[in-house]
C-alpha cells in the first residue's frame, strides 16, 4: 500500500472554518439505546465542537440498525447524549429526506448543532440511492465524513453525499486509518500473520476470509464464518446461523478452501450446539462435527484445537474480527480461548476488529471499533469512503455544487 494511506484525501483538521457555513456531518453513531460502548460517538465529539464553535450550522446524519431487518430506530438517545457530552444544546429532528428537515437545516443558527433521522430508515441508504443522497445533500453545502465503522460502505448518506458535495475527512476517519496503517497486508507486512473471523456479518467471510487466505499462516473460522466453511465443506449444520448473502458467502469459503498455499485454516473436529430457538436458556452439547449437527440445533460455540491456539499464541501480529462465540448468549469456550492465545503475543501486536467485538469482550489491547471497514483497509490498503474522498478533492468532483450563499436567521 502508498507510504501515505491518506495521500490525496482533504482533511477537515487542515481547512478553516467559517462563521455561517452549512455543514453535514455523516457520522457513525450506530450505537443501541442503552449506550452500551459510545467510542463510535465520542471520537466525533472533537470535530462537532470544532466546527459548532467556529460558528458553522452543522448536521448530523447517522445511521442506528438497518432497514432490511426492521432494527433501525430513531435516535434521540444520542442528542441527548451528544448534549451532554458537548455541553450545548443538539436537537433531534426525526426525518432528513423531506421538505421538512431541508427547512429546518435552513433556518439553523450559527454554531448550532441538530441530528437529523436515522438514516437507516430509508430502504434506499443500504442501497446507495443517488436520489436519496440528493435529498441528503440539500442539509448543507460542505461534508465532513467520520464514522470509520462504515468507510466501507457505499451508502447514500457516505459516498453517495460525495456525488453531491465536496467533502473532508473528520479526525476520526484519518485517525483509525494512520492507526491500522501499520497493520494493513503489503510489502512491510510481517509474514507468519494470524486471524480470527467470527461475528455473523458477511464482509467476514466475503473480505476477511478471502482476502487474507494466502497472506496469513493460519485462519481461524468462527462465528457465521464457521458455519458457512463448514457447509461448504459438505457439513451438515443443522440450524446454524448462515447470515446474510449465504450463496455468495458459500462460494467464497469453498474457493478459500480449494485453494492452494500456505495458509492453514482451523476446522474443529468438536462443536457446540443448542436449539436454535434457546441458544441463551440451554446449555451447550458437544457434538462431533463429522456427525453432523442434530436437527433444529445451532452451532453456538467450539473447541479450539491446541495446534492451533500455539499458533496464534505465537503469531508475530494476531486479529480477532468478530466474536467467536454466541459469548453474550453465554457460550465463551472458543471466545475465552482465543483471548488468552492473544494475550500472549507480544505487546502490541494482538488487534481487535468492530463495535461489537470490542463491546463484548474483555480487551486492554489495541483495538479498532470498524469490523468490516476495518477488514477492507487491512485488505485492499483503502475503503469505499477513502477512493470517494480522492475523487471529491474537496470540491473539484463532477456534480458538486458551490456553497450556497448564507441566510439570514428569519
Amino acid at each position: 500500500m502508498a507510504s501515505d494511506p491518506l495521500a490525496g484525501i482533504p482533511l477537515l483538521a487542515d481547512r478553516p472554518v467559517a462563521r455561517g457555513e452549512r455543514w453535514i456531518f455523516s457520522a457513525g453513531f450506530n450505537v443501541p439505546r442503552s449506550l452500551s460502548g459510545t467510542a463510535r460517538i465520542d471520537s466525533e465529539v472533537a470535530d462537532l465542537a470544532r466546527l459548532s464553535d467556529a460558528g458553522a450550522r452543522v448536521c448530523v446524519l447517522s445511521h442506528q440498525g438497518s432497514h432490511r431487518d426492521g432494527t433501525a430506530e430513531h435516535l434521540p438517545h444520542i442528542a441527548a447524549y451528544l448534549s451532554r457530552v458537548l455541553a450545548r444544546p443538539v436537537r433531534y429532528h426525526p426525518q432528513n429526506a423531506s421538505d421538512d428537515a431541508t427547512r429546518t437545516a435552513a433556518r439553523m443558527r450559527d454554531g448550532e448543532i441538530v441530528l437529523f433521522g436515522n438514516t437507516r430508515l430509508h430502504a434506499g441508504e443500504e442501497a446507495g440511492s443517488a436520489e436519496l443522497a440528493g435529498r441528503f445533500s440539500l442539509l448543507g453545502d460542505l461534508v465532513a465524513v467520520g464514522g470509520f465503522s462504515k468507510a466501507h460502505r457505499a451508502h447514500a448518506s457516505n459516498t453517495g453525499l460525495l456525488d453531491h458535495l465536496p467533502g473532508w475527512a473528520a479526525g476520526s476517519l484519518a485517525a483509525e486509518v494512520r492507526f491500522l496503517a501499520p497493520w494493513a497486508a503489503g510489502p512491510a507486512a510481517p509474514p507468519g500473520g494470524a486471524a480470527v473471523l467470527g461475528g455473523r456479518k458477511p464482509e467476514k467471510t466475503l473480505v476477511g476470509l478471502a482476502g487474507l487466505a494466502g497472506r496469513h499462516d493460519l485462519l481461524v473460522p468462527a462465528g457465521v464464518v464457521l458455519n458457512t466453511v463448514l457447509r461448504a465443506r459438505g457439513n451438515d449444520v443443522g440450524a446454524s446461523d448462515l447470515g446474510e448473502r449465504p450463496r455468495e458467502c458459500a462460494e467464497a469459503a469453498r474457493a478459500v478452501l480449494a485453494a492452494p498455499g500456505r495458509t492453514r485454516i482451523h476446522l474443529p473436529t468438536t462443536v457446540l450446539t443448542a436449539p436454535a430457538d434457546r441458544i441463551a436458556t440451554v446449555p451447550a452439547t458437544a457434538v462431533e462435527i463429522a456427525r453432523g449437527v442434530p436437527p433444529g440445533h445451532a452451532i453456538v460455540d467450539f473447541v479450539v484445537e491446541p495446534w492451533a491456539l500455539r499458533l496464534l499464541a505465537r503469531a508475530p501480529r494476531a486479529l480477532l474480527a468478530g466474536t467467536p462465540s454466541r459469548y453474550l448468549a453465554g457460550h465463551t469456550t472458543a471466545s475465552d480461548a482465543v483471548l488468552r492465545s492473544l494475550s500472549a503475543v507480544p505487546p502490541g501486536s494482538a488487534l481487535l476488529l468492530g463495535g461489537d467485538t470490542t463491546a463484548e469482550l474483555t480487551w486492554t489491547g489495541p483495538a479498532s471499533t470498524g469490523g468490516g471497514s476495518a477488514l477492507q483497509f487491512l485488505v485492499e490498503g483503502t475503503s469505499s469512503v477513502l477512493e470517494a474522498l480522492r475523487s471529491s478533492t474537496a470540491g473539484s468532483r463532477t456534480g458538486s455544487r458551490s456553497p450556497r450563499p448564507r441566510r439570514n436567521d428569519a
